[in-house]
């Protein structure tokens, strides 16, 4: 027996019988859902209440700043990018569900989803811009997209859980 043999005896290897994938799942869902558009979404709870002008101009900034950045990068390499996600996301669909490789299952599980969220979050940030959303009108077009991520993470762990535990009933652990 050699190092990587102890190594991989010691360490589950197994996606989704490992706890550190579902927190990481969890924490991305997380992220995703308070991130909206870059923007933390306590910014917008704040303008919202009105308690302060402040609150909302500062608000209006950060979205402002975080859509004329993501709009610039989908401009400028879009397409490469699409090619380079395209092309991973098909690697990992391949040896994941084709040579039945687990962790690119996950991989995968964890990403494609994600990669909906990406696409969703320039459509909506085009959309602000070309209408010129602020105030009110911006705080809802981002409550709107944020329920559409939160509904997209819900299916994701959801469909990641039915497939895990396929995954974990189907597995021989005793060697």
């Amino acid at each position: 027996m050699d190092w990587y043999d102890t190594v991989f005896e010691l360490i589950d290897m197994r996606s989704f019988s490992n706890l550190w994938f579902w927190i990481a799942l969890a924490v991305t869902w997380s992220s995703a859902s308070h991130w909206v558009l870059g923007v933390p979404w306590d910014m917008a709870i704040r303008a919202r209440k009105g308690q302060s002008v402040q609150a909302m101009t500062d608000f209006e900034d950060m979205v402002r700043i975080n859509i004329n950045r993501l709009l610039y990068v989908a401009r400028e390499s879009g397409l490469l990018m699409a090619g380079l996600v395209a092309f991973i996301m098909t690697v990992l669909l391949l040896l994941g569900f084709v040579y039945d490789n687990e962790f690119a299952q996950a991989l995968f599980l964890l990403g494609f989803p994600l990669l909906l969220v990406g696409g969703l979050s320039v459509w909506a940030a085009e959309r602000i811009a070309a209408q010129d959303l602020t105030g009110v009108a911006l705080i809802k077009r981002l409550q709107t997209h944020r329920l559409v991520i939160q509904v997209i993470g819900m299916v994701s762990i959801f469909v990641t859980a039915m497939w895990g535990m396929y995954q974990n009933m189907n597995a021989n652990i005793l060697g």
